[in-house]
């Protein structure tokens, strides 16, 4: 009999189950506060947790696999470790496009000559010298380096040579362009290769937490990672390529939602403290974005589920809305630390100030908002004005105390973007404390913070709320508005009868609002969706009974929906794709791009054969080292051929092999051989 233990990572909660492998029934479950200074603090309360209620001894777990929105989360919310990007024979208009500039957010970038043309032949020589110059003077301010070459999906030499030579030099992580996506598009896998290398401190530090827990309770099982397409990878993997875990949390909960409820066709909303993930569940499996992984505004080369994430959840940050006399109300992007929950670990300092604020008779600029330092960040690159309200902030405090001038708050605003430092404030949380719908922190510092928060003025000079439960009630009202805003979003990307339309101009249409209000006057107008709706995660009983009613649909809330991720990461298999190109750059002359460089045939199924034998061999040393047994490869092709004078003419061919199998458990031999190989 195996048990599994499923694990979820996510900005405010950390969940974990014991699943029965064989009658695939959850035997205990937990919840536990995600601690961000040391996670495997969290990790190991709900590990022990869960341990404990299905009555499993460690010994006895089989299998370990881990999801995580916590690298999805970082890109939502811009934040992320500093980084250098080696850009080799790219050009300006090269590094503008993508959203580069956005992702590096002045990080620096190092650009050397160099690079390979479209058939994979040296265009300029790559400067070395220069490079090793460079890399030694930014070395010790960056935590690692994104390496991108032009046309290095066509010949990698050069990406190759720089990652050997960063990493003599500096011992930093680097990651190469080519490594995670054989497609073109060069400032696309440069992009793709900044948000690796962003990530790889963070993704390390979770596998780190959570490998030292299993081994201080005696847990030997193999750990596994779900991907960002729903497959496991290994632990080892995933810290080399921790890109691939953007939207493991959410592919985790499609795969939780279909094990829970058995459903085929619904859309899947997953709501968690920082984002909220919707997906169609469509005849059983979620579709993956052709596109690739778009996150935060940014688009990627990540093969993973077509998912909608948003800034929503229920530690988004509330803004007050100055426009017009009225004023408003809006939620997200960015997750703060509820001031209900700040409370808890440091009460005394959030009531005094709570206190002082509210016995004022004026509202300051940052009146009940509180910082407080983040652990394990790299600290390199701050300016003189970051470097000194850093070292302010040595505790948890309020913000005025940390910011000696109103000319400090953008390097603060810079030190939360870099993860050096974290908000807190009002949340959705904070108005369910409010309203009775929550229990868990602080209620009373809620109600605080709320009330303070209603004293602020609209443009007419009223204030925004009677007090702390009127607003309670708007802001909550606000996060059903937004969350059915993010589902009919995705419901009109995915209906093929509004293909090529902008789905966020549609969900907001007045037509689609008033359908939804089902308006009745000279025009009767209405509007639903047709699917049901799954909804998941710790606070959606909560919150999407209310959506439900806005969108007119069936709104589905199983038992064990708030630790639906946790149960999803147990329940995928191990899967490695990879792909290659034959390209013909001469008649009668067929390229074949390998893994080690372009290599030349004069017959064109002599190169697809020696493409596919290249892949099938690197697709399966992948999925072991992934930690798959008993594996399956798949192989096709792709052809592009065009008819010229009467003659068909072969312009490329795509080859893509994939290599999949369960994973392994404990007390499986590593070298077991594999099942039966199809063709």
């Amino acid at each position: 009999m195996a048990y599994f233990l499923g694990v979820d990572t996510g900005g405010t909660y950390t969940d974990a189950v014991i699943l029965d492998e064989a009658s695939n029934r959850i035997l205990g479950k937990a919840k536990a506060l995600t601690s961000r200074h040391d996670l495997a603090l969290g990790i190991g309360e709900a590990v022990d947790a869960a341990l404990a209620a299905s009555g499993v001894s460690a010994g006895d777990v089989a299998l370990v696999s881990l999801s995580t929105t916590l690298a999805t989360n970082a890109l939502v919310e811009g934040q992320g470790g500093r980084v250098a990007l080696v850009a080799i024979g790219f050009d300006d208009d090269d590094l503008g496009r993508a959203g580069l500039a956005e992702a590096l957010k002045g990080d620096p970038v190092i650009r050397l000559a160099g690079g390979h043309s479209h058939a994979g032949l040296e265009a300029r020589k790559l400067d070395l010298a220069a490079l090793e110059a460079a890399a030694a003077e930014h070395g010790p301010e960056v935590m690692g380096f994104a390496v991108a070459a032009r046309f290095a999906t066509r010949n990698p030499g050069h990406e190759v040579a720089a990652r050997d030579a960063i990493r003599r030099l500096t011992g930093r992580p680097v990651t190469c362009s080519h490594e995670l996506s054989a497609q073109l598009n060069g400032p696309k896998r440069a992009l793709t290769a900044v948000l690796n290398a962003r990530l790889i401190g963070m993704i390390d530090r979770l596998v780190a937490a959570c490998e030292r827990h299993l081994a201080l309770v005696g847990i030997a099982a193999p750990l596994m990672v779900v991907r960002g397409d729903g497959a496991l990878i290994s632990a080892a993997m995933v810290r080399e390529r921790p890109i691939e875990t953007i939207l493991s949390g959410p592919a985790a909960s499609i795969v939780g939602a279909r094990w829970l409820t058995g459903a085929k066709d619904a859309l899947v909303s997953d709501i968690g403290g920082t984002t909220t993930d919707v997906a169609l569940l469509k005849d059983g499996l979620p579709e993956i974005d052709p596109q690739g992984a778009r996150v935060g505004g940014l688009r990627t080369m990540v093969e993973a589920v077509a998912m909608r994430t948003t800034g929503l959840g229920g530690d988004s940050e509330v803004h007050l809305l100055h426009e017009g006399l009225a004023g408003a109300l809006r939620l997200g992007p960015r997750r703060l630390i509820p001031v209900s929950l700040l409370a808890v670990d440091h009460g005394p300092m959030v009531h005094a100030a709570l206190d002082r604020w509210l016995a004022a008779e004026t509202t300051g600029e940052f009146d009940g908002r509180f910082v407080l330092p983040m652990a394990g960040a790299q600290a390199g690159g701050l300016t003189a004005r970051e470097q000194a309200v850093l070292a302010r902030i040595t505790w948890a405090m309020p913000v005025t105390q940390a910011l000696s001038s109103r000319l400090e708050a953008a390097a603060l605003e810079r030190l939360v973007a870099r993860g050096l430092a974290m908000l807190s404030g009002v949340t959705p949380s904070d108005a369910s404390h409010v309203l009775g719908r929550l229990h868990a922190w602080d209620g009373l510092a809620a109600e605080k913070a709320l009330r303070l928060t209603a004293r602020r003025r609209t443009g007419a000079g009223e204030r925004f709320a009677a007090g702390p439960e009127p607003l309670a009630r708007a802001i909550v009202d606000q996060l059903t508005q937004q969350t059915a805003d993010c589902l009919l979003e995705a419901a009109f990307a995915e209906d093929p009868g509004f293909a090529g339309e902008d789905p966020v101009a549609l969900a907001r249409h007045r037509l689609t609002q008033a359908g939804l209000h089902r308006h009745r006057g000279v025009v009767e107008v209405s509007a639903r969706l047709a699917v049901p709706v799954i909804g998941l995660g710790a606070s959606a009983a909560s919150y999407y009974g209310a959506v439900g009613e806005c969108l007119g649909c069936d709104m589905i809330l199983p038992e064990h929906a708030d630790v639906a991720n946790a149960i999803g990461a147990v329940a995928g298999q191990v899967s490695q794709r990879v792909q290659g190109l034959v390209t013909s750059p001469a008649q009668g002359r067929f390229v074949a791009h390998l893994p080690d460089g372009p290599r030349a045939w004069g017959d064109r199924d002599a190169a697809l054969d020696a493409m596919e034998a290249a892949l099938r061999a690197e697709a399966e040393a992948r999925a072991r080292l992934a930690g798959a047994v008993d594996l399956r490869i798949e192989a096709r092709r792709e052809l592009r051929e065009v008819d010229i004078e009467g003659q068909r003419m072969f312009v490329e061919g795509t080859v893509t092999v994939t290599a999949s199998g369960r994973p392994r458990v404990a007390r499986e031999p590593a070298g077991e051989p594999a099942g039966p190989i199809s063709p």
